[in-house]
């Protein structure tokens, strides 16, 4: 099986920055595994934000997070980043980590990753 488990959140002013940490832990190689980052806020459905194939070499954003928000991978870590800068209160909701198995696709539908975080709050204030 496979753990995930996010942390970084927290409550942060109208254009400040966090960075999120999943840590992946399992009986298989983390570098087999397409990494995504989505998010729920309340009243609304859970969204993509982002994801990075298992060599970093490919990454997809949602269009609401390009050009403020990046992710990137340590493989050696078994870790998956989510740099947050610019972030504006629409950017508040809970913040999941999941996992892929099907590794050779960035895939953006939530339905087809495999395992998930519980999550981390991030609450931007205006």
């Amino acid at each position: 099986q496979v753990q995930l488990v996010e942390s970084g959140g927290g409550l942060v002013q109208a254009g400040g920055s966090l960075r999120l940490s999943c840590a992946f832990s399992g009986r298989t190689s983390f570098s087999r595994y397409v990494m995504g980052w989505f998010r729920q806020a309340p009243g609304k459905e859970r969204e993509f934000v982002a994801a990075i194939h298992w060599s970093g070499s490919r990454i997809r954003y949602a269009d609401s997070v390009k050009g403020r928000f990046s992710i990137s991978r340590d493989n050696a870590k078994n870790t998956v980043y989510l740099q947050m800068n610019n972030l504006q209160p629409e950017d508040t909701a809970v913040y999941y980590c999941a996992a892929d198995s099907f590794g050779s696709v960035v895939r953006t539908a939530g339905g087809l990753y495999d395992y998930w975080g519980r999550g981390t709050q991030v609450t931007v204030s205006s």
